[in-house]
């Protein structure tokens, strides 16, 4: 916590009116695979709020709950803005509803069924992830480069902020007397459930418009993520991290990031106030 910046709530809604089928400069595949990690965030951030409130009468370190509390608003604001997303790909025929029910469906079940510290646990696992790829988005531009502006805006403003409280969720967890062994367990089987929906989404979303089997959009797809401008690779590298027995967040100190993005944040004019 101490290495953390102070977490700021910027309650910003974006301009989606006018957004293009393709918005990632044409690319389709690309701009699926970001449309796709949208489908999840709406019912994953209530799953945060909810996981991280449910531990909030074990919060001792006063600076922690201070974070916990923007946190909840922080991703409330995300909840949101992904809502729009996703009914503009709603009404660019997408089948959102049905993606977003089976992910809604599972975390029920992990509700239901999985005791509460593993739904923390299940929070920092996911939480880590995010921020990784939030992380990288951040520090190359050329990862949104040619994209919709008011897309471009709402993806870095959401990966600032997701590596703004990176470490909250954690923090709670260990204050909540979470453990290393668990954390790990949990974050295997987040790492293969997440993955392989993330993969089968990939496809029924490319279907809608022709290319689930087309080789050059997934060819395509592929170089952007690892090749050029790439960063998956780095992005693995990084999530080994987490199995550290001291691995904390903050490890990947990027504060530098997010200080260069809060100066385009000032002055771009994507970012209206709610």
């Amino acid at each position: 916590m101490s290495d953390a910046p102070k977490l700021e709530v910027r309650n910003v809604k974006f301009n989606l009116d006018s957004v293009p089928r393709f918005w990632h400069g044409g690319r389709k595949s690309v701009t699926t695979f970001l449309n796709n990690l949208s489908v999840f965030f709406p019912a994953g951030e209530r799953f945060f709020i909810q996981s991280v409130r449910a531990h909030a009468k074990k919060i001792k370190d006063p600076g922690i709950a201070e974070e916990a509390r923007a946190f909840y608003a922080q991703e409330g604001l995300h909840t949101r803005e992904h809502i729009r997303y996703n009914e503009m790909l709603k009404r660019h025929g997408y089948p959102v509803d049905d993606l977003e029910e089976r992910v809604q469906w599972i975390l029920d079940m992990v509700t239901r069924w999985l005791p509460k510290r593993w739904h923390l646990a299940a929070t920092c696992a996911l939480e880590h992830f995010t921020a990784l790829m939030a992380h990288f988005l951040l520090a190359d531009p050329r990862l949104l480069e040619g994209a919709d502006p008011n897309m471009a805006a709402l993806w870095r403003w959401h990966a600032a902020e997701e590596n703004e409280h990176k470490g909250v969720a954690f923090d709670v967890y260990r204050e909540a007397g979470g453990n290393y062994f668990e954390r790990c367990f949990i974050m295997i089987m987040a790492t293969v459930i997440f993955w392989a929906l993330v993969v089968e989404y990939q496809f029924r979303l490319m279907r809608v418009d022709g290319i689930a089997l087309s080789l050059r959009e997934w060819s395509a797809l592929g170089r952007f993520l690892f090749f050029e401008p790439g960063g998956m690779f780095g992005l693995a590298r990084e999530y080994f991290s987490y199995y550290r027995p001291g691995f904390h967040p903050w490890d990947l100190d990027n504060r530098n990031l997010l200080d260069a993005w809060k100066v385009d944040y000032q002055t771009a004019p994507e970012y209206r106030q709610a």
